[in-house]
């Protein structure tokens, strides 16, 4: 089902009681954009903190703006076992002008012609998307009204906004004390990021996070996107896909029984909540070591769940998670490896990448004017060019050391060599004295 402005009003009570009845919902996002183009050390990397992680791609996604969220609902069927009816919605956004409000966001070309791909409808996105705008302008329309500095730009809804502003002043000269409330501030920060998602959602889980360890276990074959992994799990290759939870498509959401529409938000929704349990189902069978499991349930899938629950996968960044719901984990990964560059004068970043990209792939960070560091996901590449670079004329690569290769120790260990060697010349010159 595909709701736009003129749709939402009449959809909403349906989709809040969908919601507050469902056991989970699956959720996706469109954008009209992914990652700007940025370089140097606004990359992501492998050596970044969690926290740089998430400055980098705020920064990065700001620049674009959400054109369509999916939500596919599930609910358990009353006195059928194991059976989930799916209510599938695209929501097409489209970001508000109000007052002086007037947002400016980028298209990637990649993307628009992705979705251009997949069908996507770009006249409802910029037609009939619901107009929204996020709390930082919602706090400042909100200070604009109270203290009358508010202006209309000419806009087809100018004389309707003037309306409403004029009838929230008007309330507001009538009102009680205590008949107010103030938004708080966002703080932007990544602790306060986390926060904001845990309250919204106090359980949430990861489609990927969960897929990527059965996967090895099952011995399935390799896949790259989230609809191959469905037709998996749906293929004979699933040893629980006769006996695993059905899913049905609820009435006004049956576009979906026959027609794939990848990378429309409401499909990729209802693929996430159909991956999930199924995946659950393997991972209860896997505990109980039977097939069929007995009186499979929801309540028992979250509990084989529950070690992947508000654990979100992150690409390329210094761990391998994001933990909602506390402090995160440290990964297991490769040691850092620190190359010593001679008779290479300048070099850069970019120069000692492009000189490794055929042999495996390295972030890069400048350690010192001849010395880098070279980061890798992969155990056996950081071997490999360990191997490979043995005795190497010009280019050294040895395992990162701090307290041997870190500029700030040696900085410190040279002060501290130098002081201690005028107090010993001091000591020396003070016992020869008279």
């Amino acid at each position: 089902m595909d709701v736009g402005a003129d749709e939402f009003e009449e959809s909403l009570p349906l989709l809040q009681e969908l919601v507050q009845e469902a056991d989970f919902v699956g959720l996706d996002i469109e954008f009209t954009g992914l990652r700007s183009n940025l370089s140097g050390p606004q990359q992501i990397s492998l050596f970044d903190l969690p926290s740089e992680w998430y400055l980098k791609t705020r920064q990065s996604v700001q620049q674009f703006t959400i054109c369509q969220i999916g939500l596919s609902v599930f609910s358990a069927i009353e006195g059928e076992a194991n059976k989930y009816t799916a209510h599938s919605c695209n929501f097409y956004l489209f970001p508000t002008t109000f007052g002086i409000l007037d947002s400016e966001f980028s298209f990637q070309a990649s993307s628009v012609q992705f979705l251009n791909q997949y069908g996507f409808n770009y006249n409802k996105f910029l037609k009939n998307g619901i107009p929204y705008m996020n709390e930082e302008q919602e706090k400042k329309i909100r200070h604009d009204i109270l203290t009358g500095n508010w202006r209309v730009r000419s806009s087809p809804d100018k004389d309707q906004i003037k309306v409403v502003i004029d009838e929230v002043t008007r309330w507001l000269d009538l009102a009680k004390e205590g008949d107010w409330m103030t938004l708080p501030g966002i703080t932007e920060s990544y602790d306060q990021f986390k926060q904001n998602i845990h309250s919204l959602f106090p359980v949430l889980i990861d489609t990927k996070s969960v897929t990527k360890d059965i996967w090895k276990e099952m011995n399935f074959p390799r896949v790259s996107n989230l609809s191959k992994v469905y037709e998996v799990l749906n293929s004979d290759l699933n040893p629980t896909k006769n006996s695993g939870p059905e899913i049905v498509h609820a009435s006004r959401c049956e576009k979906y029984v026959e027609t794939k529409c990848p990378h429309e938000a409401a499909y990729d929704a209802f693929l996430c909540g159909s991956v999930l349990l199924k995946v659950a189902h393997l991972l209860l069978q896997k505990v109980h070591r039977i097939d069929p499991v007995p009186e499979s349930s929801f309540p028992q899938y979250l509990d084989v769940l529950a070690p992947y629950v508000n654990q979100v996968n992150l690409i390329r960044a210094g761990v391998p998670k994001i933990n909602f719901s506390g402090p995160d984990y440290p990964g297991i990964r490769p040691p850092i490896l620190i190359l010593s560059v001679k008779g290479w004068p300048g070099v850069s970043e970019q120069q000692v990448y492009h000189k490794f990209q055929n042999l495996c792939k390295f972030d890069v960070r400048r350690l010192t004017r001849s010395q880098f560091l070279l980061l890798t996901n992969k155990f056996k590449d950081a071997r490999n060019i360990l191997k490979e670079y043995r005795g190497h004329p010009t280019l050294c690569i040895s395992l990162y050391r701090y307290w041997r290769h870190s500029p700030n120790v040696n900085c410190l260990l040279q002060v501290c060599g130098i002081v201690t060697a005028w107090a010993l010349l001091a000591f020396t010159l003070g016992r020869s004295g008279p």
